[in-house]
């Protein structure tokens, strides 16, 4: 049976885990993420949300997404474990902080798709896929999102991974797909946020092949 969540509710966030300095408020019936703190505090202002169900290799994991306050920038953690196959929730505790995620006791993906927290993400929206342990951009395609101003929402998302195959698009538009020849083995899903960003969340699907 596939994982299917609304995030419309407190309860829906059961055993759900919050890092960082962040606050989570359901003013429309669906998951509002932000940051109780200045962006002035950089890296310490952001936040992740962590889905406690660990997911196989092969997935499609869709949700639908909001903009609703920018400058900002989010990310979907997947295939996210213990660079030993530890539980990610048995790892040294992580702050929101995003060396603690690509130079840390983890590996993961790590897709950016609402680049908006810099002058320079602003002039050319793209969505950019990285694979940890480390740094390193593998994939990048075009983001379609439009900036909160003109966003109406919900947008589809959707993250399918076959056999390496990462595939990724927005409200069925492909933005980017890469084949990874040493794929992760599977993990934790987890959202973050960079501040001031505002982001609303529903609808989580996760269905494994």
């Amino acid at each position: 049976m596939p994982y299917v969540n609304p995030l419309s509710s407190p309860e829906d966030l059961e055993a759900f885990r919050l890092e960082g300095d962040g606050a989570v408020s359901f003013p429309r019936g669906r998951l509002r993420l932000e940051s109780l703190r200045p962006a002035e505090d950089d890296q310490d202002a952001n936040v992740v949300l962590w889905c406690p169900q660990d997911f196989g290799a092969d997935v499609t994991i869709e949700w639908d997404f909001w903009p609703i306050r920018e400058p900002g920038l989010c990310i979907l953690f997947f295939h996210a474990r213990g660079r030993q196959g530890e539980d990610l929730f048995e790892l040294t505790a992580r702050t929101g902080r995003y060396e603690q995620y690509h130079h840390g006791d983890l590996d993961a993906y790590h897709v950016s798709y609402f680049r908006r927290r810099w002058p320079s993400e602003r002039k050319l929206h793209t969505c950019n896929l990285r694979k940890s342990y480390g740094f390193h951009l593998v994939a990048q395609g075009p983001d379609p999102l439009p900036a909160v101003l003109d966003a109406q929402g919900p947008y589809p998302l959707r993250l399918r991974l076959r056999g390496g195959t990462v595939t990724f698009e927005v409200a069925d538009l492909v933005s980017f797909r890469w084949q990874d020849d040493n794929p992760l083995p599977g993990g934790k899903i987890g959202f973050r946020q960079m501040a001031p960003m505002i982001g609303e969340y529903a609808n989580l699907r996760v269905t494994e092949h």
